[in-house]
């Protein structure tokens, strides 16, 4: 199936200058021909820290040419990715992309505290989803980094996937805090944390996009659905952001769109000092090169002074 809104965000990334990015441990075929797959389109400038004869190795064995990559030895996976997160601090990098060592082992580089590269702001994941069936991108977060999030950092998802929209050139941002229901329920805790972020929205609290919520999937992204629950507003039926209540629920939505609607997904961990690229063997191509692209577009607002974006 066509994934058309992949191909022109990829297109449009193109155009833009390649940002140097630290590749952790790229140490199999797909994790280094990812790579050197984005590197061939002009979105990033790769540079490989692992065990360099190893890199070589698979290179070789895999007929990918990577003459034209820097390459920086470090012995093993966890040295790898402590290398990564120096060259970003060091500002050789504006952008660590996960090779082939495990996300945990890349993430606990990233978190450490004196050498990491945390900020004041939660870190998250989203997806940026192709749904061919879908007119819009959909960003879904948090499915893969916060098990149970607090409203409080729930705060923060919000906020790193608008300003994740916004770099994405979204001209409206319309986020919908999803749950089981559309009505404020006090026996489902997720109805009220919904009702508690739009209402921090309205004063303030959380910038850059409009909010709704509690909604149900449904309701969020079909206007059908919205008009026979009789919801009048902005983002109900035409949300592009969808914040779900805990990893369980944010996983099973990302995975089902993926197996069951033929959805690619891109990933990409917001809240950190640069985008950092999360790609899986199991990713098409379109998919790993989209990752890339979407961390193109963040690390070139970040660039942007005046633009409020993951800071």
């Amino acid at each position: 199936m066509s994934h058309d809104k992949y191909d022109r965000l990829i297109e449009f990334a193109k155009s833009l200058e390649a940002i140097g990015t630290a590749v952790a441990h790229p140490c199999d075929a797909s994790s280094l021909s990812a790579a050197l797959d984005a590197a061939r389109l002009g979105l990033i400038r790769p540079i490989l820290v692992g065990p360099v004869a190893k890199i070589e190795a698979v290179a070789k064995e895999n007929n990918l040419d990577i003459s034209g990559c820097e390459l920086v030895d470090a012995p093993h996976s966890h040295a790898a990715a402590t290398k990564a997160v120096e060259l970003v601090q060091a500002g050789k990098a504006e952008a660590l992309m996960k090779g082939s060592l495990h996300t945990d082992e890349l993430m606990a580089a990233v978190v450490r505290k004196d050498t990491g590269l945390r900020t004041a702001r939660r870190i998250s994941h989203c997806f940026v989803m192709d749904v061919p069936s879908h007119e819009d991108a959909l960003i879904i977060s948090d499915a893969a980094v916060n098990i149970a999030p607090t409203l409080e950092e729930k705060v923060d998802i919000v906020q790193n996937a608008i300003d994740l929209a916004r770099a994405l050139r979204q001209t409206e941002v319309r986020v919908a805090i999803l749950s089981a229901m559309e009505t404020v329920n006090p026996k489902v805790p997720s109805t009220i944390e919904a009702a508690a972020l739009c209402k921090m929205a309205d004063r303030g609290q959380i910038t850059g996009g409009i909010l709704d919520g509690p909604l149900a999937l449904d309701n969020a992204i079909d206007l059908e659905a919205a008009g026979i629950k009789k919801i009048v507003s902005p983002v109900a039926g035409r949300a592009n952001v969808l914040i779900v209540p805990n990893l369980e629920s944010g996983n099973m939505l990302a995975k089902s769109l993926s197996f069951l609607a033929n959805a690619d997904s891109a990933g990409i961990v917001l809240g950190a000092k640069v985008p950092i690229i999360l790609t899986s063997r199991a990713d098409s191509v379109t998919a790993r090169l989209a990752s890339c692209a979407v961390a193109v577009l963040v690390a070139h607002a970040r660039r942007d002074s005046s633009a409020k974006v993951i800071t």
